[in-house]
């Protein structure tokens, strides 16, 4: 098991992906995304296509869109584009690799759910991935404990909340 894990967020798990100086911003408590018109969008297209479900905050870590209980429990993450799916994918082994970890929940099986373009992708917690996201998790707390990487410029950054602090 790893100390770390119970200090990681899915959120930190995704921006790893993303950008590094987010993840830094983000984790620091520089939190922009309340304000964005992409991220409220994403909301409303998750409220809009799943009226009947309901989210779950997990330790203050781990916000699962929504869970059915089924042969095996699946836990569902809803997204709006498969633009960034290696780090909606990872986002979801994470919280399926914490819920394995801490909680000791068996028998889960992830699903990514792109309802704009009715799709959704199934997610399975294999033994190399479970080595994966333990190193990913190591990777994100040496990031955090760092100094603020320097902003990289990537297509994504005009639509970023944190584009004015990293651009302006």
């Amino acid at each position: 098991m790893i100390s770390n894990i119970s200090k990681i967020n899915g959120s930190q798990i995704n921006y790893y992906f993303i950008c590094k100086t987010k993840l830094w911003l983000f984790s620091h408590n520089i939190q922009m995304e309340q304000e964005s018109d992409i991220v409220s969008l994403g909301k409303q297209l998750h409220e809009n296509s799943y009226k009947r479900e309901k989210d779950y905050l997990i330790d203050n870590l781990i916000n699962v869109d929504f869970i059915k209980k089924r042969k095996d429990i699946e836990i569902h993450e809803v997204k709006k584009t498969p633009k960034m799916e290696k780090s909606h994918e990872y986002q979801l082994l994470y919280y399926m690799y914490y819920l394995k970890n801490e909680k000791d929940i068996e028998n889960i099986v992830g699903y990514i759910d792109y309802p704009k373009i009715r799709k959704k992708i199934k997610i399975e917690l294999t033994h190399e991935k479970k080595e994966e996201i333990g190193e990913i998790v190591g990777k994100i707390a040496k990031i955090i404990n760092s100094d603020i990487p320097k902003p990289k410029k990537l297509r994504i950054c005009k639509k970023c909340a944190y584009y004015e602090l990293c651009w302006v």
